[in-house]
């Protein structure tokens, strides 16, 4: 397994993809995580940042021109925060869910926090109202692929850019068109060629830096608790709120939220 939307072995398309946090790397404390660390070590090959992080010190805000929608954009790899100072960044992935993408929805409301979801195909196209929720929370969406493929990078440049273009088709019906700010290929199976495709329609490629693995369900307290461990690899954290059941994660989130608001952070969006 590697970090930073590079290759995640091990994810079958069932078990859904992410939900991500994006943070600047910071060491939380009094979350609530478990205090036995002997089964939740950082994940080996975790990305460590060449340069200073939003918010770390010497780091200063990205004041780079944004394009405009629908314009090619960067092709490398987002992994920061738009803003500095105490920023937490929030992406959920795999959904949107009928069951668990409400829940998450008025969590965040509940915190006035935003996150990026980062959404199948199929599942927007299956639940329009639930992206129209979304982006009228002041949410951004990110596209996710069709058929959720782990092994995508290993297939023709066509096949990479049908399952690109195809899901972007269906977000954009099922959304009334709504702007698509990212494109997350599934497991961190990016190319250079799906990166392109996804610029040149507007979609930032976007990766993370710490995954707890919270798809295997390990416990609330040891999703906190990777979380702790591993936020000085980089801000941005992969979670879930689709793929199956995600009560561990939304009482994760739910304990990570309350304790960032407690620390005086604030919530903003990926590089774009």
């Amino acid at each position: 397994m590697t970090i930073g939307g590079i290759r995640r072995g091990g994810v079958a398309r069932g078990a859904g993809t992410a939900m991500a946090l994006v943070l600047t790397a910071a060491t939380l404390t009094g979350c609530g995580g478990a205090s036995d660390t002997s089964a939740n070590r950082p994940v080996a090959g975790t990305y460590k940042a060449a340069r200073p992080l939003p918010g770390a010190a010497g780091a200063k805000p990205s004041t780079a021109p944004r394009p405009k929608e629908g314009g090619t954009v960067d092709p490398s790899i987002s992994r920061h925060s738009e803003d500095g100072g105490r920023t937490v960044n929030l992406t959920l992935d795999d959904g949107p869910d009928a069951v668990w993408t409400p829940r998450f929805l008025e969590l965040l409301e509940k915190h006035k926090a935003k996150a990026v979801f980062c959404v199948l195909g199929p599942a927007a196209k299956a639940n329009p109202e639930l992206l129209g929720r979304i982006v009228d929370a002041g949410h951004r969406l990110c596209n996710h692929s069709v058929h959720h493929d782990t092994a995508m990078d290993k297939k023709p440049v066509d096949y990479q850019t049908q399952e690109i273009l195809d899901a972007k088709n269906m977000i954009d019906q099922a959304s009334g068109g709504r702007r698509i700010w990212y494109y997350r290929a599934p497991g961190g199976a990016f190319t250079p060629e799906s990166r392109q495709v996804a610029a040149d329609h507007g979609m930032r490629p976007l990766g993370w830096n710490v995954d707890p693995s919270d798809y295997q369900r390990p416990g609330v307290d040891s999703i906190v608790t990777r979380i702790q461990q591993q936020l000085s690899k980089g801000p941005t954290i992969l979670m879930h709120d689709g793929g199956g059941n995600r009560e561990q994660s939304f009482q994760a989130l739910e304990k990570l939220l309350t304790c960032f608001d407690e620390q005086g952070y604030h919530y903003g969006f990926p590089q774009s």
